[in-house]
């Protein structure tokens, strides 16, 4: 069926070529743009680390400075070379230095100073005095031998346990090369980690601060010092060049390492900043996800265009070929209205006009095989004198009274009406109320053949007494009853017969207890009911069906269906107005 079908190829021609070239331009698109958008960003983050670089530097420079204003101190130089000292003088102006140096800048937490040729060092933190301390084995101290040895008399100690760093500065003699003394600035990292927070994006990119030792100054991960041991870190100290980029992958990152030095003059630190390939490729995926949201629209689009031109082609040839099916079945109702003003539409209205044309014949035919057997009917009926009938019938009946059996009399009663009823050839519409009396006496001779095994209930409106319908079109379906319910019933037999009037239609039901019909035989009594001639064992249905759509103008409703708690139920639904016949003769004037 897929492949005969012409919309399911018209859809396949149209997607191939839209979806074949617009997936290549977005391949195209997305590995062009990539390269040179992970280049970009690479050259805005050396950028960006290099402008990190001056202001850090511009800070530790700042912090510098504060100790190089005491070389214009000459009162202080002077104390600084000489070899015995004055206690009151040194209590005056060393301390005065210390404090100088430990209010120069908000984030300096601790001072000291280490007087060389005095062997004394004074202390001054933001919570303590200045305390004093003699110290004869400076020269052992590892950091101050660093500062000593480094081109700048500068040394900075990482991150201590209290989260702080240290600033070691030698104080010479300048020009001459002699030590007189050291400071030391203990600095809280504030100033720095507001300055790196700056450089890089939390979540998507690392950033840390390195000494040349390989110590962290400021790392943005937690569990920093677990870095240490990662094979990058290594790499970046062991090399020669100041930054750079470095491609870089192992079990934890996959990505661009960015890297600057700052001057030796304020620590060699190195700035480092770990870039993953997904962050680096965020524009161009999100390049590439713009191209695919728009071509998605755009996919759509073809999508609707090509469901709406299929359909407009091939959904009347569907139609079409669906009505040819069901007409090979026996329903000729044609089931579409107009299939356009094309050459399709056209076919579907000369198809229309085919199949009108021969349900006009068949009708034709129909209502002339009905006029047959309608005459036939009344040629007998004529035969048999009507009066006459009566009379005998009365006669009995009088019989019966005299002979006191009143059941037969109410039987011949019965059946003097029923007779009454369906020999009057005068009037083919009846009020409703004569309908159901006749269907009444039909039951009450049943109910004198079956006495207390069958039970009839007929609930009918007030407002319905008087309306019109055909005639004999209950009693036929009550029949049905009998001749294939009642005798296959499993407990009293009971027929409920139901007329109601709401708003311009007439509803009325007839249902039973019986054992009701198989599915199949169901389906098959709806199909019959469809066929535009009467055959089969359901002849009384069908006949009642076909009546009432001469009758009436299509509005009419015949539903035939199982009960759910056991039994057989006919639905109809008619409306208050009949149609212009009055008599079944009229359809052939």
């Amino acid at each position: 069926m897929f492949k005969n079908s012409i919309r399911n190829k018209l859809i396949v021609i149209l997607l191939l070529i839209t979806v074949i070239p617009f997936g290549s331009s977005i391949v195209v698109t997305y590995l062009y743009t990539k390269e040179s958008l992970k280049d970009q960003s690479i050259q805005e983050n050396i950028n960006l680390l290099y402008q990190g670089k001056i202001n850090i530097e511009s800070y530790l420079k700042e912090l510098n400075n504060f100790t190089f204003s005491f070389y214009s101190n000459p009162e202080f130089m002077n104390f600084l070379r000489k070899n015995e000292t004055d206690g009151f003088i040194s209590r005056g102006i060393a301390p005065g230095i210390l404090h100088s140096l430990l209010y120069s800048e908000e984030s300096v937490f601790r001072a000291s100073l280490l007087i060389v040729k005095h062997q004394e060092m004074l202390t001054a933190s933001k919570r303590s005095a200045i305390i004093y301390t003699q110290l004869m084995d400076h020269d052992e101290i590892d950091y101050y031998q660093k500062a000593r040895n480094h081109s700048a008399n500068l040394y900075i100690e990482p991150l201590n346990e209290f989260n702080r760093f240290t600033i070691h500065r030698v104080f010479r003699d300048v020009p001459a090369q002699d030590i007189l003394a050291y400071v030391s600035l203990e600095i809280r990292p504030d100033k720095i980690n507001q300055l790196s927070k700056y450089l890089y994006h939390e979540g998507k990119e690392e950033f840390y601060i390195l000494n040349r030792e390989g110590n962290f100054i400021y790392n943005s991960e937690t569990g920093a010092h677990t870095q240490s041991e990662s094979g990058w870190k290594e790499s970046l100290l062991q090399g020669n060049e100041q930054g750079g980029t470095i491609v870089w992958k192992d079990s934890s990152f996959d990505g661009v390492i960015v890297y600057d030095t700052i001057s030796e003059a304020t620590g060699s630190w190195i700035l480092v900043k770990r870039i993953p390939f997904t962050t680096l490729y965020e524009s161009a995926y999100g390049v590439a996800m713009i191209n695919i949201f728009f071509g998605i629209i755009g996919l759509l689009l073809v999508v609707l265009s090509t469901l709406f031109v299929s359909f407009k082609i091939t959904s009347p040839i569907r139609i079409l070929m669906q009505n040819i099916r069901q007409i090979e079945k026996g329903n000729m109702q044609t089931q579409f209205h107009s299939l356009g003003t094309d050459e399709i539409g056209i076919l579907g209205d000369r198809f229309k006009a085919m199949v009108e044309k021969i349900n006009q014949l068949i009708n034709r035919e129909y209502k002339l095989q009905l006029e047959n057997k309608t005459n036939q009917l009344k040629v007998l009926q004529s035969q048999v004198n009507p009066h006459f009938l009566y009379n005998t019938l009365q006669s009995i009946g009088t019989m019966a009274l005299k002979s006191k059996v009143p059941e037969i009399y109410s039987s011949l009663t019965d059946l003097s009406q029923i007779m009454r009823y369906s020999m009057n050839m005068e009037e083919d519409i009846v009020e409703l109320a004569k309908e159901v009396n006749y269907t009444k006496a039909y039951l009450l001779l049943q109910k004198q053949r079956f006495g207390d095994d069958l039970e009839f209930i007929i609930d009918l409106d007030e407002k319905a007494l008087y309306t019109k319908v055909p005639k004999m079109i209950l009693q036929p379906i009550v029949e049905n009853y009998f001749k294939h319910g009642f005798d296959n019933r499993q407990e009293k037999g009971i027929i409920k017969i139901k007329c109601k009037q709401k708003d311009s239609h007439l509803f009325i039901s007839i249902s039973d207890n019986g054992i009701g019909v198989t599915v199949d035989r169901l389906k098959e009594i709806q199909e019959q009911l469809k066929l535009n001639h009467i055959s089969g064992s359901n002849i009384g249905l069908k006949n009642v069906y076909e009546r009432l759509r001469l009758y009436y103008t299509g509005d009419i409703m015949f539903k035939v269906q199982n009960r759910n708690k056991g039994g057989f139920l006919v639905l109809i639904r008619l409306p208050i107005k009949l149609g212009e016949v009055t008599h079944e003769g009229d359809y052939h004037r």
